[in-house]
């Protein structure tokens, strides 16, 4: 903010930290901490010091600027909510554990917002009645609750969280395309100017529901998202997203399934090596349970099963790992050997290269046995076909059939096409221009405010510290008084000045600390220029460093202050 006051260190609720925290495993989390920018208050939880709730705002009024600028209107809803409207879309359920749930001092119950589709949902259906009202986009910049199961990563992965959430309201699809298309351009300029490297992958729409989605995702190795894009095409998606056709093959020519002896090849490895055949040769099951039931995943043994492709399609029913005690009473189910033929009382989901006509060698449900010429159609069926494997470097891109590329990112944004699935819940409908109902369709847009700050610490800082972009850094620059009263005199008259002409600044003004501990401190703070009063200060002579290229020159403080307002 311009003319805001001048920040003094000597001042500020901040402590800078030498070693990295024990805890910290991401770059993002070490640095935040070291530098004075978060503290963590429980397994999940952070406080905001004054250096990062201004980063965190500048995030924020970004963000803002840019809905605004879309026409949407911004609103504050509560955080803690009522059961009734998420019982309703099935999501009091489907969240499962990761929900907060509690209750008043009745008996009432509430959760902590996760997300709002359904109150914003109501909320409109509150104040709109006719198409006239319509279109509308309607956002909030407020904390979410979510009980991650293993909190970690700093902030990248908290129990609560800062997000902006939009939602859109239209008559038509064509008026949700046209809201979809509106928040996709200004997520570009939200992120642009963050200062971000990010792409737009294609999704699923998971517990959201809906049609079309798309993330924003912005690479670095501390991600947790992997996603894909082609070297040939502009294709690029979550791997999550990525799915394989379905392509049946004439097995007219194999022969009939044969039962042969294996002896102590329990894994993959150990079969393909004692055959003298490719793992992608052989078919690998893996158990589950669903709900408690057991349903076998079946896809080619060199390949792996993405459980969260698996939990996807079962949602919201719980799906975990089978133990020794479920083998317990089932002769069908032999630990090392199991095949897709002759299982009672399994549901049996496979992989789409698991297709009808293609032959496998897989367990034959005996110790130490093996059947091949095993054919999915033929010999044994498949309830459900389901991309369930992990993506890998190389698989051909859906578009072009061109090797792809993987990568790490963190999801710093996410846009969906909802459709009518929660105004169908809600009913909300409103009199049309003929005077007869018309069901809402809507669209959800999240930024991940917060998140934004640790993927911005990600990409940009370097071996001293953090780096940040000037329209989201907590000052444009930082002053250092290198030396004892003339430096600290001078660095404070400097500083005056330039917050006179808007700039914002930060000076360290603090008595007793040594210059080498003030020029650790401001490469580890990370304000995009530092300007220094030291040993030519008497002389009136600053020195002007760039804290990202590290390139330095000597200035007048008469020149300091024109570059610096430049």
């Amino acid at each position: 903010m311009a003319n805001a006051p001048v920040q003094r260190m000597s001042q500020l609720m901040a402590k800078t930290l030498r070693d990295d925290p024990a805890d910290a495993e991401v770059l993002s989390h070490k640095l935040l901490v070291r530098a004075g920018y978060v503290r963590r208050t429980a397994a999940g939880v952070w406080t905001w010091l004054p250096l990062g709730k201004k980063v965190l705002a500048n995030v924020e009024r970004i963000v803002r600027e840019e809905m605004d600028a879309i026409g949407a209107q911004e609103v504050l809803l509560p955080a803690l909510l009522p059961r009734e409207p998420y019982e309703a879309t099935g999501r009091w359920s489907e969240y499962g554990q990761e929900l907060f749930r509690l209750q008043d001092r009745k008996g009432g119950d509430y959760l902590l917002g996760p997300t709002h589709e359904e109150i914003f949902t109501l909320m409109v259906k509150d104040q709109a009645s006719s198409y006239k009202d319509l279109p509308v986009i309607l956002y909030q910049i407020q904390t979410k609750f979510r009980d991650e199961a293993r909190p970690r990563a700093g902030i990248l992965r908290g129990r609560e969280f800062l997000m902006k959430d939009s939602y859109s309201f239209d008559l038509e699809d064509e008026g949700l395309a046209q809201s979809y298309a509106l928040h996709r351009q200004a997520y570009q300029k939200v992120f642009a100017r963050l200062g971000l490297d990010y792409r737009i992958c294609a999704a699923t729409a998971g517990a959201m529901g809906g049609s079309k989605s798309e993330e924003f995702l912005a690479p670095a190795d501390a991600g947790e998202d992997t996603f894909a894009d082609c070297p040939n095409c502009d294709f690029a998606a979550n791997t999550e997203a990525i799915t394989y056709e379905l392509k049946p093959v004439d097995a007219a020519d194999v022969p009939a399934a044969e039962e042969i002896p294996t002896p102590d090849t329990p894994t993959i490895e150990a079969l393909a090596g004692l055959l003298g055949v490719q793992a992608s040769a052989t078919l690998k099951n893996l158990l589950v349970k669903v709900d408690g039931e057991i349903v076998a995943v079946g896809v080619p043994g060199d390949r792996e099963v993405d459980m969260g492709k698996v939990e996807a399609h079962f949602a919201p029913a719980v799906v975990e790992m089978v133990t020794a005690e479920d083998f317990v009473g089932r002769e069908d189910l032999v630990r090392g050997y199991v095949g897709p033929q002759g299982l009672e009382k399994v549901t049996y989901i496979a992989d789409p290269r698991v297709a009808p006509g293609t032959a496998w060698i897989t367990g034959a449900n005996k110790v130490n046995m093996h059947t091949k010429n095993l054919v999915a159609g033929r010999d044994f069926e498949v309830d459900a076909y389901v991309d369930v494997v992990v993506v890998q470097e190389g698989d051909p891109c859906p578009n072009c059939g061109t090797g792809l590329r993987l990568d790490r990112a963190i999801e710093i944004g996410h846009i969906f096409q909802l459709g009518r699935k929660y105004a169908d819940a809600l009913k909300l409908d409103v009199l049309g221009q003929n005077g007869k109902p018309v069901r809402v369709t809507m669209g959800s847009y999240g930024i991940g405010v917060s998140r934004a700050v640790a993927a911005l610490a990600e990409q940009t800082a370097d071996e001293q510290g953090l780096c940040w972009p000037k329209e989201v850094a907590p000052a444009d620059v930082h002053v250092v008084a290198a030396g004892k009263a003339l430096q600290i005199e001078l660095a404070l008259e400097v500083s005056e000045k330039l917050r006179a002409a808007g700039v914002r600044v930060l000076v360290d003004d603090r008595a007793g600390v040594s210059p080498g501990v003030k020029f650790t401190d401001a490469e580890l703070i990370g304000v995009p220029q530092i300007l220094v009063a030291g040993r030519r200060s008497a002389e009136g002579v600053l020195e002007l460093k760039d804290r990202r290229t590290g390139e330095r020159e000597e200035l007048s403080v008469e020149e300091a202050i024109a570059r610096l307002t430049a």
